[in-house]
């Protein structure tokens, strides 16, 4: 892996003289994550995920955006980028990675309001060259989960990746075990727009029994399937990817 912010000039351009080299852009939020977790929950996770992969795959890795969409966590506390704002900062990232060589670029999202932002930004891209290769992933396709906010799933996660973690104010939220798959979708439509609304105090699921051994599992199914799914965009076996 090479941390591209710790890099430093001269050693930085000879390394991007490699035509092959692959970029990650990690994107995060500011949000709240219930009284138990950092604001920063989404860019701490997605930031040790990305490092993982690059470590593997001795990718580049950029500086993580911590800001994404986050206006459906009012009045809870939420620092938000509009959509048009963050899409343009990755437009221009790339764009700019670009210009220094850099033609495959791996998107790793960590916050499900930035999807839509993401969701095509190959496309949007193709115009500024037909050898630019872009990918958007978010982390939580990659488990065999159902993915929360502040619940068991990133609570463990966080465990194993923090010590900024306040179990002893852990609560549970709002738990869908015994609803439809369509009551759920219901929930996740009206989440989108209000999250305090549907979960009362912004927690989606049960952080309770979250524990930092299975945190470390959980990070490791996610790693191991992501990177897989890198590889396989590069050897160009398949053309599905999730968002």
């Amino acid at each position: 892996m090479i941390e591209i912010k710790s890099q430093f000039d001269p050693t930085l351009r000879n390394i991007l003289k490699n035509k092959k080299q692959v970029a990650v852009i990690p994107v995060g939020s500011i949000e709240q994550h219930g009284p138990h977790l950092p604001i920063s929950t989404d860019s701490d996770i997605v930031t040790e995920i990305s490092k993982k992969i690059s470590e593997i795959n001795n990718f580049l890795l950029l500086p993580t955006i911590n800001y994404g969409v986050s206006f459906e966590h009012s009045p809870f506390v939420n620092l938000s980028l509009k959509k048009t704002t963050l899409q343009n900062m990755l437009l221009d990232l790339c764009a700019s990675l670009y210009e220094n060589k850099v033609k495959t670029i791996f998107v790793i999202n960590g916050h499900h309001g930035n999807q839509e932002v993401i969701k095509n930004i190959d496309k949007k891209l193709g115009k500024l060259a037909k050898n630019l290769k872009v990918f958007s992933f978010s982390y939580w396709h990659f488990m065999d989960r159902e993915f929360d906010h502040a619940g068991f799933v990133e609570t463990s996660i966080m465990l194993a990746i923090s010590k900024n973690v306040k179990m002893n104010l852990a609560r549970k939220g709002l738990v869908t075990d015994g609803m439809s798959k369509k009551e759920i979708r219901e929930l996740g439509k009206l989440a989108s727009k209000s999250f305090p609304k549907v979960t009362k105090n912004g927690i989606w699921g049960d952080p309770r029994k979250a524990t930092k051994s299975e945190g470390k599992k959980i990070i490791l199914e996610i790693t191991n399937n992501l990177s897989k799914k890198c590889q396989t965009c590069l050897t160009g076996h398949s053309s599905k990817f999730h968002q």
